[in-house]
């Protein structure tokens, strides 16, 4: 069991119903995580800090040895689906010789929902480029996103918001190349993100974003906002 699937089935135990108890952080489960939170006085933010386990832990007179054991660590690595796919991406100062010179080797990621430019919302994205050896990756990801997430969430998390893939440039305040260059990493929605934010300000910090991280992490990509609290727009197919 998962946290997220924990989480569910202790709220629905205590009279706030989820509905499927699947671990996909959505609106449903966020009401009754805030609705708990009102009714035992804790601050109503959808976020199941130690406060909330606590409480969700102590009020349930249903809660069994068993399922305690069955509570991972917050920190705990989430369940993989099935069937992913795992990559072993480079570490990033194996980029150059993994995926060659930057700029190069790229082909066309074809998205299987709507997408706009987060700086010109007119702009309808309909495929992004990216490195051949992360393309096939990226579009899987990009499939089971789509079955995850109705049209609403998606706008809500701003994963319709695309920031970026290809971008031949230097790291910001740095003379290394910045993993975009080789087209092996993707920014989403830049503005509510921005790069030095900690959680849980950033909109992909907050709990209805964690399937969405799921899904990346799966493929063996990394977010460095989970890895670093740093730059929670982006993504990116190597290893630190």
């Amino acid at each position: 069991m998962t946290f997220e699937q924990w989480l569910q089935s202790r709220l629905t135990a205590h009279g706030f119903p989820c509905g499927a108890i699947d671990g996909i952080i959505g609106p449903v489960t966020l009401a009754a995580l805030k609705a708990f939170e009102r009714a035992h006085g804790l601050t109503a933010d959808g976020t199941a800090d130690p406060k909330v386990v606590k409480a969700l832990r102590a009020s349930a007179s249903a809660v069994s040895p068993a399922t305690m054991a069955d509570l991972p660590d917050r920190d705990t690595e989430l369940d993989e689906a099935p069937g992913a796919v795992k990559n072993s991406w480079p570490r990033q100062r194996d980029v150059p010789s993994f995926y060659g010179a930057v700029g190069t080797r790229q082909t066309r990621v074809e998205i299987p929902f709507d997408m706009v430019l987060a700086w010109d919302k007119s702009v309808r994205i309909r495929r992004i480029t990216m490195h051949e050896k992360v393309a096939e990756s990226a579009e899987r990801v990009f499939q089971r996103l789509a079955g995850i997430y109705s049209t609403r969430e998606r706008e809500d998390l701003g994963l319709h918001l695309f920031g970026g893939s290809l971008n031949v440039r230097r790291m910001r305040g740095g003379s290394a190349y910045s993993m975009h260059s080789w087209g092996i990493a993707i920014d989403f929605d830049p503005i509510r993100n921005q790069l030095k934010w900690k959680a849980p300000r950033p909109r992909l910090s907050q709990a209805d974003a964690l399937p969405f991280w799921k899904c990346w992490e799966d493929a063996g990509w990394l977010s460095l906002g989970r890895a670093r609290d740093f730059d929670w727009m982006h993504v990116q197919a190597a290893r630190l």
